[in-house]
């Protein structure tokens, strides 16, 4: 078996792994065939998986982020941690060590880790390089009085507004073609082309079949569709994935509706909720409305890439 089977056989029983490391949300980001995975096994139970390493190679030699996945990076299995602080340091730094050198030979290297990855040094000593980026967390959502509680007023006001002045209301469950239309419609907006609405789509459609998704639409009185989000989970943590609105979506406050409405459902399945961060100052600041508590994580990369495969990356954001 190879460490990719048996990295599956690792996501189907590991609640710890998040959802963007899963071969699920891989299969659909990278293809099944552009994606691998390092594992290191215990030396005291050589059945037991200790860390993962899963990376995106969709070229030769360039190992890089895919679409819509905020963190990757390396995963520490919890049944391994050390109460001792000092001993489960060097260990995760030993095991940091094999897995870097195992990697595929590469000469361009990015990736985003998970926040809870917390020490890069055994990156930096092998002369990778660090950028602080930072997501925003609600780390209880079941707790639905603490949630509001922490709202900021004039979020809990534009809520409101969309409520009792612009009569919006949300329905979840929306098709995947009236969410990309809507989505299309924020980037046509911005004078831009959609974002991989391909791969997008096959993620709505993944996460509907595996029930660990929906969408969620704010509605006027007539029947109009004003904003939009799509939303994944799992039992830890549920994901903003993606939105949309139209402009009067965004005057209404439809979409801070939607978006509270969403994370109130999901409460129902999931103990936290990740905003997938924004380093855009306007977003940020919603995100950060919401009483959410920010949490830093790393960018780690090494070399350059080749510009002709910047010049790929492009062409196919404008054309696809």
């Amino acid at each position: 078996m190879t460490d990719k089977e048996r990295y599956r056989e690792l996501c189907a029983t590991e609640p710890s792994i998040p959802i963007y490391s899963r071969d699920w949300w891989l299969d659909c980001v990278c293809g099944e065939n552009k994606w691998d995975v390092l594992l290191f096994y215990s030396e005291q139970n050589p059945d037991a998986i200790e860390a993962a390493f899963p990376f995106y190679i969709p070229f030769k030699k360039e190992i890089i982020m895919p679409a819509f996945t905020q963190t990757m990076g390396i995963w520490f299995n919890p049944d391994f941690e050390q109460e001792n602080y000092t001993k489960n340091l060097l260990r995760k730094q030993i095991l940091c060590d094999r897995l870097i050198r195992r990697l595929p030979k590469h000469s361009y290297f990015i990736q985003n880790f998970h926040y809870l990855f917390t020490d890069w040094l055994p990156f930096y000593w092998k002369g990778y390089q660090q950028t602080t980026r930072y997501t925003y967390i609600l780390p209880d959502i079941r707790n639905r009085a603490e949630l509001e509680k922490n709202v900021n007023n004039n979020t809990r006001n534009n809520i409101n507004k969309a409520r009792m002045k612009y009569q919006m209301k949300v329905t979840s469950g929306l098709s995947p073609n009236l969410f990309l239309e809507i989505n299309a419609e924020t980037y046509r907006r911005q004078g831009r082309k959609a974002y991989q609405p391909i791969i997008l789509r096959q993620l709505i459609e993944t996460a509907y079949a595996r029930n660990q998704g929906n969408i969620w639409g704010a509605y006027d009185n007539e029947g109009r569709l004003h904003a939009a989000i799509f939303v994944v989970w799992h039992k830890n943590c549920a994901y903003y994935i993606a939105g949309g609105g139209d402009s009067i979506g965004r005057k209404s406050g439809a979409q801070l509706l939607v978006l509270w409405e969403a994370i109130c459902e999901v409460s129902k399945i999931s103990a936290s909720f990740d905003f997938e961060g924004s380093m855009i100052p306007g977003v940020e600041r919603v995100f950060r409305s919401f009483g959410a508590i920010q949490k830093p994580y790393f960018t780690i990369s090494k070399g350059n890439r080749h510009w002709l495969r910047e010049k790929i990356g492009t062409l196919r954001r404008f054309f696809l």
